[in-house]
């Protein structure tokens, strides 16, 4: 099993035929996505030609579905059309639209998330790298060669350090890795995700990264301390982070104390999470919660 997204859920691309979109379209495919079909209303009723097969474009999201039964959908639009394109997915009924672009005004993001969760559809990012399950499904832009399957299921704020722990861990494998986004508005939060890892059986342990901005840390850790029996790694970036200055992502900003990393950590340690200084000390803190030592050496 997995969360979110599995061998049979069937990906639309929504920008599929622009520079990016064909990009990691291609990258998608070659991870064994099931990817039924682009969506541009200017090029519908083409068929794009990819390595691995001929992947038709439809004119909405509604006739993609209708057509292919799709169930996700990632989204490649540019900023100003995001909103428009994630509403459209809402309304022809898609479970899961993984939102890639960054950029999304935080106006916009609030509508869309607001009125996807109306329609029942779950929102991943935006500005996320998106979700992969490795082995059987990759929607996004996540390298799907650097890690293997397993049982550790990953979530994160950011791409990079998503990549990072996703290769230190390479041997010990993934359910599956979900990265949520940075951005100050994101549809789905570390506690979204660590209730969809606590529910599913293929996940062993959970490792959370964080950084420094809001409160979703801190409202992780309380949820962990009441509802999660499973074991929690966590990483927070951003301890060297000035204050008031935005590190990175749009959500990464630290006013006085409130979203400091030392403050997230504290609240972590305190619900039982071992948290690790570097990405290196979390991959041995994971490999010594699965019994997993002698790979990875001591937690120094």
């Amino acid at each position: 099993m997995a969360i979110y997204l599995t061998k049979e859920s069937k990906v639309l691309v929504q920008g599929m035929t622009g520079a990016e979109g064909m990009k990691h379209t291609r990258r998608m495919l070659a991870a064994g996505t099931d990817v039924v079909g682009g969506v541009n209303p200017r090029k519908a009723g083409r068929t794009v030609e990819f390595d691995e097969r001929a992947v038709p474009v439809f004119g909405s999201v509604r006739e993609g579905v209708e057509r292919t039964g799709a169930d996700v959908t990632v989204v490649f639009v540019p900023p100003a059309f995001a909103k428009a394109a994630v509403v459209e997915a809402a309304d022809a009924g898609i479970g899961l639209a993984v939102v890639i672009t960054e950029g999304i005004p935080v106006h916009d993001s609030v509508a869309f998330t607001a009125y996807a969760r109306t329609r029942g559809t779950r929102i991943i990012g935006p500005n996320c790298p998106g979700v992969i399950t490795p082995g059987q499904s990759n929607a996004g832009i996540i390298p799907p060669d650097i890690t293997k399957s397993g049982r550790i299921g990953l979530v994160s704020k950011s791409g990079t350090l998503t990549y990072q722990l996703m290769y230190e861990l390479r041997d010990i494998g993934f359910s599956t890795c979900v990265g949520i986004g940075g951005d100050p508005v994101v549809g789905t939060s570390h506690t979204d995700c660590l209730a969809a890892f606590q529910d599913d059986p293929d996940t062993e342990l959970v490792v959370l990264i964080g950084e420094i901005g809001g409160d979703a840390e801190e409202r992780a850790a309380a949820y962990i301390r009441d509802h999660v029996t499973k074991p929690v790694v966590g990483y927070i970036a951003g301890f060297t982070a000035p204050e008031g200055r935005t590190m990175g992502h749009a959500g990464a900003i630290v006013s006085g104390s409130s979203g400091t990393a030392q403050a997230k950590r504290d609240a972590l340690e305190a619900a039982g999470v071992r948290v690790g200084s570097t990405p290196a000390e979390t991959a041995r803190h994971v490999a010594a919660a699965l019994g997993r030592e002698a790979r990875y050496g001591a937690v120094v």
